[in-house]
């Protein structure tokens, strides 16, 4: 067992996994959407032959841009694959179509704490917060509790706090880190994964990042570029099948209203799907997008703002842009989740469980033969 989460391996495009055509961003992350920032805070304490309990935990933060979320909230949606989970103010953003806060991704256990640091974290920065307006943050979990001691609550309001303000743009750390420490993925070591594509819409280019917390799919599911290599990696086994949801964020600069955000974070479902996932009973495909093409505010002089929008519902016979941004999102959460799977390797955990690493090697020697490159 490692005194220190295991260091990342490598992204699926640079080992050579086939991850689509459509050309990513700069970072072939979220943070290539303008103003997108990420933070993680990882909690890692204890292990085999060591008293106390046993932490593969932590926070994973998203700022939407670099104001004041509260103040200047923007266009979301959400899409459920799968509904055994939780992602708060989903109902608000339902009847508003609005996300007035950061993005905090936890363990299941944990996310009341994190709920409320998250709110503690506003009040403290905005007079407002709790006088004209409560705070409804967007809080979503995944269970980590086949390496992670649920019971011992070792997450703090610290811990959530230095996730927030760490958030940064520019490559985004992936894997064992953040709330992806405890997580699994096809009966592998899952974790946090990122992938971005850049489209062009008539003369303009826009970018739409997918960020993944990945803890989905069991064995015999998984599939690496339509082959279904799961069937053939039956050892390195954990003890027990748990799983326990994928929390997917999609942030665009696109400029779309709130029903086609909807329709983005609905292809999110392909590009699991691409991996293998049906959706799982007991795992919480829980699924978000926003813009940050335009920023709400609290007030205006007469009430209304103009907004600029995509056309969507062309004629049929002349295409629609709308085909190359769900392209966008699927090719991007599939590579995302192929990042989450080649970045994370073996945790050992509570009770000595633990979740080996994805055989990389293996896995490639599989696609190679089957194509006939070697």
């Amino acid at each position: 067992m490692t005194a220190q989460p295991p260091a990342p391996r490598g992204r699926a495009r640079d080992l050579g996994f086939p991850v689509g055509h459509l050309p990513p961003g700069q970072f072939n992350a979220i943070t290539d959407v303008p103003g997108v920032r990420v933070g993680h805070r990882t909690v890692w304490r204890g292990g085999p032959g060591e008293s106390g309990p046993v932490a593969r935990t932590g926070v994973t933060a998203i700022w939407p841009h670099e104001g004041n979320p509260f103040r200047e909230r923007v266009y979301a949606a959400t899409s459920v694959f799968n509904g055994y989970g939780i992602m708060t103010s989903d109902i608000v953003m339902d009847e508003w179509g609005l996300m007035g806060s950061p993005i905090v991704l936890c363990d299941t256990a944990n996310l009341g704490l994190a709920y409320d640091a998250t709110v503690r974290y506003m009040t403290a920065r905005d007079p407002a917060v709790g006088d004209d307006d409560v705070l409804m943050p967007v809080v979503a979990e995944c269970d980590d509790g086949f390496l992670n001691d649920n019971r011992a609550f070792t997450l703090t309001t610290e811990d959530v706090t230095a996730a927030l303000d760490c958030a940064a743009s520019g490559p985004v750390a992936e894997g064992v880190v953040g709330a992806g420490t405890g997580m699994q993925l096809f009966d592998f070591k899952g974790g946090i994964g990122t992938a971005s594509r850049r489209v062009e819409i008539g003369s303009r280019s826009f970018t739409v990042g997918v960020l993944l917390n990945t803890n989905y799919g069991s064995r015999h599911q998984l599939q690496v570029a339509g082959h279904p290599v799961g069937r053939k990696l039956v050892d390195r086994m954990p003890v027990r099948h748990k799983e326990g949801s994928c929390i997917a964020v999609v942030a665009t600069d696109l400029p779309l209203h709130p029903k086609q955000l909807r329709r983005l974070a609905r292809r999110v479902d392909i590009g699991l799907g691409r991996t293998g996932s049906v959706g799982n009973d007991g795992s919480g495909e829980i699924f978000m997008a926003f813009s940050t093409a335009h920023r709400i505010p609290r007030e205006a002089p007469d009430g209304i703002m103009p907004i600029e929008v995509m056309i969507e519902g062309q004629f049929w016979t002349h295409g629609s842009p709308f085909d190359v941004v769900f392209d966008a999102v699927a090719e991007a959460a599939e590579e995302a989740a192929l990042n989450a799977l080649c970045q994370a390797d073996t945790v050992d955990g509570r009770d000595g469980h633990r979740l080996w690493g994805f055989p990389i090697e293996e896995a490639l020697a599989m696609l190679h033969n089957k194509t006939g490159r070697a």
